[in-house]
């Protein structure tokens, strides 16, 4: 007999719990979106930008899983790029080299000096560096670089 008392008990148990689980009240969860919305500030080019791609794009010096995602924009004069942060860190990109055939973008993650608590997430803003001249037909190649500030 008191084995039946505790299933009883215990259906009852998870009957309770299983209605106070659900109301008319509560709102609904939408699930997050799986790619960014156009247009959202830090995560695509603005709309007058113009794609540097193909053989004009050398990313083979960055970490696999680094984007690639370069553009010009102001007629050519300032090179655009998605970068990579993370937790405490900040990106920026700077022009390490311009020549007549090339510019070399350094994407930059800088890091706190002194150890903190920071976030565990890894965020792919938007940064851009101007150049001398328009960059035309020069090949455009992508470094990363970590630093401590």
């Amino acid at each position: 007999m008191n084995r039946i008392g505790t299933v009883l008990g215990a259906g009852a148990l998870l009957v309770a719990l299983a209605a106070c689980g659900t109301s008319d009240r509560s709102p609904e969860i939408q699930p997050a979106p799986s790619t960014a919305p156009v247009g959202q500030p830090g995560l695509t080019p603005p709309a007058d930008a113009v794609p540097v791609a193909g053989p004009q794009l050398d990313g083979t010096a960055l970490p696999a899983e680094f984007p690639t995602k370069v553009w010009t924009e102001s007629g050519g004069k300032t090179l655009g790029a998605t970068a990579q942060e993370g937790g405490c860190g900040k990106a920026s990109a700077e022009v390490a080299e311009q020549s007549a055939e090339k510019v070399v973008l350094v994407l930059v993650e800088t890091t706190p000096a002194k150890a903190e608590m920071c976030t565990m997430d890894i965020r792919f803003p938007t940064v851009t560096a101007e150049l001398d001249e328009p960059l035309g037909g020069r090949k455009v190649v992508l470094r990363a670089e970590q630093r401590k500030s």
